[in-house]
């Protein structure tokens, strides 16, 4: 994990004088120049930063991601401001922090006043043509605001991977999310258009003992393969971690034990994650070889992240919620045809957070972002240009799970400050406050908490007070 180096003085003093997060503002939006184009926006469920073959791994099968990223421009530091599904989402839609538009669980939806801001919501009003295929994630489905899209095949809560057809034939959702697609693109007219995809992969089948359902056409795929073991799953290191972490009812730890607690489950478990992320990176060849047959190709933007990162295993736990690397890091890719031959292929170091993706999606459509958006526009990194002047920022996560509503929170509550160089991490429900501290230069695996080390209480109050301050302005 390459990181920008930072010494402890500069970060301090950048810190005292509020640089970074909110402070920078947004460029205005690009006006359009000619055809305005098409956009696709393509979201994974559940997939971290280091599932592609462009971004080191050497196991995984992504050549259509790869392909993409060498063509367009790959985020290297994209991250979420909060690690579930729900917010993150809402946050992809809105531009906003959780805090912000107040969806922290499954059941609330946007208001009429905050949809309206929305990404869909403001392009539909410029004249596109939109489609949403797949799970979306926000709210109830009498509550989503359907009519904005013009073709909608958005699927409530978690869809299920084994589908039939209307022959009554076998068909995994990812193969389905993909020929909807093409229906879609086939389905056009002299409108601009677009088409948001939300895959369900690669998350888990919630309610199925096997968990990761992939398409069995990949049955063999990474058979011969051996996963390497994460240094932070030792047994040795989930014994440092805080007591509440390691609390065997806790949803990471119940999951933990689904999936990684023995050996041959590690290995079954991280061989059909990445084999559902195969089957999306299939689908993407599909959507742009239709788009090619179609003549769209030259006028088509791809933007390709996940909704929020995803443990296998790491620090003993499973699922994603907490600050660590693993679960707040995703992969962030965009194409745009437009780019000149010096711009493709570039690796933006930058941070880039989700709340981003709704004024950038606007800004490349020629849409001015309204003022409600938190985010700002990554359009100047694609070219090369300066932009994005963030430094940190702050993470949140404050969903409940109490089943029947009693008992402690089964993923407990957390919000904190993410730099290049160092990250604070508080866990608000504890008393008091458990916090910790990781430089993340010396430490990339995060298995060193310095929030008590006496000669690091310099930094720590500072990051206590960067926490407040990005606290606030979240508002």
């Amino acid at each position: 994990m390459m990181r920008h180096r930072t010494s402890r003085r500069a970060f301090l003093r950048a810190a005292a004088v509020g640089l970074g997060g909110l402070a920078c503002g947004r460029p205005a939006a690009r006006a359009a120049t000619g055809r305005r184009p098409n956009i696709l926006f393509l979201l994974t469920d559940d997939q971290r930063w280091d599932t592609l073959g462009c971004a080191g791994n050497a196991i995984i099968h992504t050549p259509h991601l790869d392909a993409m990223a060498a063509e367009g421009v790959r985020f290297t530091n994209a991250f979420v401001t909060t690690s579930i599904c729900c917010s993150s989402r809402a946050s992809i839609f809105s531009g906003q922090y959780s805090r912000r538009h107040g969806i922290h669980d499954f059941a609330t939806p946007f208001s009429d006043a905050v949809w309206a801001d929305t990404y869909p919501a403001r392009l539909k009003h410029a004249g596109y043509r939109l489609g949403l295929i797949g799970k979306y994630g926000v709210g109830a489905d009498r509550d989503f605001h359907k009519g904005t899209f013009d073709y909608w095949k958005g699927i409530p809560g978690q869809p299920v991977y084994e589908q039939t057809d209307e022959r009554g034939n076998y068909k995994h959702l990812t193969q389905l999310l993909g020929e909807q697609a093409i229906e879609f693109l086939q389905g056009g007219d002299d409108r601009p258009f677009c088409l948001s995809i939300s895959f369900k992969a690669p998350h888990v089948q919630d309610s199925d003992p096997r968990q990761f359902i992939y398409d069995p056409i990949y049955k063999d795929l990474y058979r011969d393969v051996t996963i390497p073991v994460p240094e932070t799953a030792a047994p040795a290191h989930f014994a440092t971690l805080p007591a509440f972490l390691r609390d065997d009812a806790t949803t990471a730890r119940v999951r933990w034990k689904m999936r990684f607690d023995t050996p041959a489950k590690f290995q079954e478990s991280v061989k059909g994650y990445y084999r559902l992320i195969t089957g999306v990176d299939t689908v993407l060849g599909r959507i742009r070889a239709e788009l090619a047959r179609l003549g769209q190709a030259d006028n088509s933007i791809i933007v390709f992240t996940g909704d929020n990162g995803f443990f296998l295993g790491e620090h003993g736990l499973a699922g994603k919620w907490y600050g660590y690397e693993e679960s707040i890091r995703v992969p962030l890719l965009v194409y745009d045809p437009r780019l000149p031959a010096s711009c493709r292929g570039h690796v933006a170091s930058q941070i880039a957070l989700n709340i981003d993706l709704a004024p950038t999606i606007l800004s490349l459509a020629g849409v001015e972002a309204p003022s409600a958006m938190q985010g700002v526009d990554l359009c100047p990194l694609l070219r090369g240009r300066p932009g994005l002047c963030r430094s940190d920022f702050f993470y949140e996560h404050l969903f409940v799970n109490r089943p029947g509503g009693k008992g402690h929170n089964l993923i407990p509550q957390s919000e904190g400050v993410v730099s290049l160089r160092y990250k604070y991490l508080r866990y608000i429900e504890q008393q008091p406050a458990y916090e910790q501290l990781f430089d993340l230069e010396s430490d990339p695996h995060e298995q060193r908490n310095l929030a008590a080390e006496p000669d690091r209480q310099g930094l720590l109050n500072a990051m206590r007070a960067r926490w407040q301050q990005l606290r606030t302005e979240c508002l």
